[in-house]
């Protein structure tokens, strides 16, 4: 019993594929939706929190800054009005009680009672002179200092005030024997943080803050602020904090958001706090490669609104957060990069896929068994009921229980099974006594097959042989009587057939209307022999024309008898073939035509080597295209006949051979007509030639085509096949 082929593609594996590609793609997009989506939670998420902590940040470490302003408020005020409270009173003696004059040439301390953890210490330069005025206001400095100094120690390692003329009270705890151990010609204002409080350097006579320095013997990174005290529009102290920065800056560095640092920088672009960078003398110093990315991250800052407190920098794929710190006027940045925002959101994407793929898995291994149950099981009892019905078996069992589609198509198989049984019966009984029938049907039908092989041939050929025999003369008598007795000759052609016909008459005379109506070769005979005479008058006056042709023509009879030569015999399939000299074939064969027509013919061909392809089908197409455009041009003053033959090589290695005239044109609709079989427009016409042309083009591998722009506009016929070559 024959069996189905295994299918390459069965239902329920195809439908499984395209489930899961359409499943595949929505979980692709619900993916891609999904990062998207949670990207954008994430990152406001992380940028509210960037801001938040920037905001808390700024508020912390500006607190310092703010309290030592404060502080100097309370200071200025208390120092001015101790110095007023002694503007008039004689302070020398409790001034020296306190305070003498050192064999090194300096004031300082009485060591005897003297205590540095408690009470402020004083410092006069050797040479600076101490005047009643100037004495008043060290011991005013030393009252408010020894009053709010301790207080002040909490928060800040050391406060002091400091003289124009260059005296010195401070109050230091930590180093109580700092006022003993100083140069007694260390200079007090020219150190970095006075100059910033004199009033040519201060007109507005603001607090300032000093450069980030190290203190030279505790080697702690500090800055200095001081508020000048002006009175009766003279700068009588100034008064300053050692704020230590060293908290600070390790603050910036270790506490920061996850995967984020910090950084800090003065207004001049000054760094002052960077997780990867070294700190040498109070100066910031990045590595070279950092320097373009800090340049760029601080003009970013520095340049932004101040109503911006989140900024982006693209080229570096980072987030910043930045805010000013009152007081010294510093930035604080916090620096998120892009990664941590993106990070988490592709780890949950990737979750998403995989559990969307594990759902898809799932889901094709349900949707397979459902599929192997309800679908490929019963489409297999299908399957193999097909096969024992075309092997004849017709007892087919299939479920008919069922009330979906497949139990009515189980019915519908059931009852077609039957109904191909009983007709298969009803053949069986009718084909019994046909066998020798249908072959004495088949003799006879090879036979006209053949006849009409010959008669498709011969009409293949007619444009060939038509165009050789007009160019045939009468050059040698021989030649015309040969034609003559040829005449005679082809008069008689076919003749055998109405023996064959009269024999058959004979044969069924008794019963010849029977024959003529019920038999199949008698319901044939009338047609056949109408055609017969039909086919024996027209081919008489063909071969009569022709051979009188051959009379008019004999001029060119040495050039045609070679071509005829060549091409008159079996063709090989391919052979080399000089494609120009195949085109002046063409023309030459119509020559006897054109020059009639008075046809200029203009050629364009470019010489190529020889190629391998069917000589004879490829002349046939060019007499035929020739033929055709020389008659399209009838309608064309004489002057103005002009056929033009190009010939070149593609770019995609083909001939191309383009037959152009400037004749009657082809009405639009007519371009996709034009080849098909008996189409023509002459009378004369029998509508075989462009069809077998195209016919053999694609036979060839190439293929015929046809422009034109339009009646009255010419037409150009193109034929191209591949170039191999030879």
């Amino acid at each position: 019993m024959p069996t189905s082929p295994r299918l390459r593609a069965p239902l329920a594996q195809s439908t499984l594929i395209k489930m899961g590609g359409r499943i595949a793609v929505v979980i692709a997009l619900s993916t891609l939706f999904s990062y998207l989506h949670m990207f954008r939670t994430l990152r406001t998420e992380a940028l509210s929190q960037l801001r938040q902590h920037v905001a808390e940040r700024g508020q912390r470490e500006q607190s310092i800054f703010l309290l030592a302003e404060d502080n100097h408020v309370v200071l200025k005020a208390a120092l001015e009005e101790k110095i007023r409270a002694y503007q008039h009173e004689d302070v020398s003696a409790r001034f020296d009680s306190l305070f003498a004059l050192m064999p090194d040439g300096a004031i300082r301390n009485r060591p005897e009672v003297f205590d540095g953890t408690r009470m402020p210490c004083l410092f006069v330069p050797r040479g600076v002179p101490v005047d009643m005025d100037q004495r008043r206001r060290l011991l005013a400095a030393y009252d408010v200092l020894l009053q709010y100094g301790p207080a002040f120690h909490t928060r800040f390692a050391d406060s002091f005030i400091t003289l124009p003329e260059g005296s010195l009270v401070m109050f230091w705890p930590e180093r109580p024997n700092w006022i003993h151990e100083s140069d007694p010609n260390t200079s007090i204002i020219t150190q970095d943080f006075f100059p910033g409080s004199l009033p040519e350097n201060n007109p507005k006579r603001l607090t300032t803050w000093s450069p980030i320095y190290k203190e030279p013997v505790s080697q702690q990174a500090m800055s200095t602020v001081t508020t000048p005290l002006d009175m009766n529009g003279r700068h009588v102290a100034s008064l300053s904090h050692d704020v230590m920065i060293d908290e600070l800056m390790a603050r910036t560095i270790h506490d920061h958001l996850p995967e984020a640092y910090n950084i800090v920088f003065r207004d001049d672009g000054k760094l002052i706090a960077h997780p990867e960078l070294t700190e040498e003398g109070g100066a910031s110093q990045p590595p070279e490669e950092q320097q373009a990315h800090l340049r760029s991250l601080i003009e970013r800052v520095k340049s932004s609104p101040p109503d911006q407190d989140i900024l982006q920098l693209p080229e570096f794929g980072e987030y910043l957060a930045a805010t000013r710190l009152k007081g010294p006027g510093w930035y604080f940045v916090t620096v998120l990069p892009e990664r941590a925002v993106s990070r988490p959101a592709t780890q949950a994407a990737h979750i998403i896929l995989l559990l969307g793929v594990l759902s898809l898995l799932l889901e094709l291994a349900i949707v397979s068994w459902v599929l192997r149950q309800q679908i490929t099981r019963p489409l297999l009892a299908f399957t193999q009921a097909t096969d024992r019905v075309a092997a004849g078996d017709f007892k087919v069992e299939l479920d008919t229980t069922r009330e979906d589609e497949l139990g009515q198509l189980a019915r519908a198989f059931r009852l077609m099974a039957d109904q191909v049984q009983r007709r298969e019966e009803e053949l069986r009984q009718a084909n019994d006594g046909l066998e020798q029938r249908v072959e004495e049907r088949t003799r006879e039908l090879r036979e006209v097959h053949l006849q009409l092989v010959q008669t498709a041939r011969r009409a293949g050929m007619a444009e060939i042989a038509t165009n050789v025999l007009h160019n045939v003369g009468n050059v040698l008598n021989s030649v015309y009587t040969s034609a003559q007795v040829a005449r005679e000759r082809m008069t008689g052609m076919r003749l055998e057939h109405v023996s064959r016909i009269t024999h058959m008459l004979e044969e069924h005379q008794s019963d010849l209307i029977t024959f003529l109506t019920q038999d199949e070769r008698g319901r044939h005979l009338m047609p056949f022999l109408k055609k017969l005479g039909q086919n024996l008058l027209d081919d008489r006056q063909e071969i009569v024309t022709l051979l009188e042709d051959v009379g008019r023509y004999t001029e060119h009879i040495g050039d045609i008898v070679k071509v005829q030569q060549n091409y008159a015999r079996t063709p090989r399939m391919l052979e080399p073939v000089q494609m120009e000299e195949l085109v002046e074939d063409a023309i030459r064969i119509n020559s006897a035509g054109l020059v009639r027509h008075q046809v200029k013919v203009e050629r364009q061909l470019a010489c190529l080597p020889p190629l391998r392809t069917d000589k004879h089908k490829a002349l046939m197409i060019l007499v035929n295209l020739v033929s055709n455009a020389k008659y399209a041009m009838d309608s064309v003053p004489v002057d103005d006949r002009r056929l033009i033959v190009k010939m070149e090589q593609t770019t995609d290695n083909h001939v191309r051979l383009a037959i152009h005239d400037n004749g009657m044109g082809i009405e639009p609709e007519m371009l996709t007509r034009i080849f098909q079989y008996g189409f023509t427009t002459r009378e004369e016409g029998h509508g075989f030639g462009l069809h077998s042309s195209a016919l053999a083009a694609q036979e060839l591998g190439g293929s015929l085509t046809v422009h034109s722009a339009g009646p009255g506009l010419g037409a150009t016929f193109t034929l191209e096949m591949p170039y191999l070559p030879a």
